[in-house]
């Protein structure tokens, strides 16, 4: 756990972040990781592919694809620069792979700041939710086969969550010799609360709930809290958040 304030050269926003993961209280490994780099104006949150083997080695892939990148004054540079990460992990998640002959992949959602910008990248179902004048947004769409579902129109929100087949991912960082990733940008207003995590949170945690805890503009004892929440729920996978509190 951390938490650190930051006031980037490029932007005229200050923040502070913090950032907690915790295996849960039914799996003897912790397969998500996190990069909290207030210093870059940098935060991403990684999921390895449960049931898979070597999840912790592909998240850890991902996130350190994201510590190696520097920060860059243009939002455009920035976002290219953590594309071509992105797209870095996966080919060394292939590689893996097919060395040990099995599927090594994660998920991944990532962050930067740049000026009065706020740049997201995401590969998956692990969240980017902003909280904006008591309002919860979230800023991503899951590649799920739940969300396909929803889309497609085959099936409610509740039927598709309820579906078996529901949680399958329809993208990962290396599933695929061609990763698509989604971005999306946003104006950066201050009093903005920003959380990144895994779908161990949603799991036990509604968006109401999630909302209630970013209200209190303290980005450590939000992510304090709703680990405290989940693991009094069962915590039945890992589980990730950084919040990013901006002034």
């Amino acid at each position: 756990m951390n938490a650190l304030h930051q006031r980037s050269a490029q932007s005229p926003f200050t923040w502070k972040s913090a950032s907690v993961t915790h295996a849960g209280k039914v799996r003897t490994v912790n397969e998500d990781a996190v990069c909290d780099r207030a210093d870059a104006g940098l935060w991403a949150v990684a999921d390895g592919l449960g049931g898979h083997s070597a999840g912790d080695l592909a998240s850890q892939t991902v996130i350190e694809a994201m510590q190696r990148l520097k920060p860059y004054p243009e939002l455009s540079l920035m976002v290219e620069f953590m594309e071509h990460g992105l797209l870095d992990a996966n080919q060394r998640l292939l590689q893996i792979s097919g060395e040990r002959q099995q599927v090594i992949g994660s998920t991944v959602v990532a962050l930067s700041i740049v000026d009065r910008y706020a740049a997201f990248l995401w590969v998956g179902d692990s969240r980017l939710y902003r909280y904006r004048g008591g309002v919860l947004r979230q800023m991503t769409t899951d590649h799920s086969q739940q969300q396909r579902f929803i889309e497609e129109g085959v099936m409610s929100r509740d039927e598709a969550r309820a579906h078996p087949h529901g949680h399958l991912l329809t993208r990962a960082v290396g599933a695929h010799e061609d990763l698509r990733v989604d971005l999306d940008v946003c104006l950066l207003r201050g009093g903005d609360t920003f959380l990144l995590c895994s779908d161990g949170l949603d799991k036990h945690v509604s968006q109401d709930e999630i909302a209630v805890h970013l209200a209190r503009g303290d980005a450590a004892r939000s992510v304090d809290s709703l680990l405290e929440l989940v693991l009094g729920r069962g915590a039945s996978d890992n589980v990730t958040m950084c919040a990013v509190n901006i002034r």
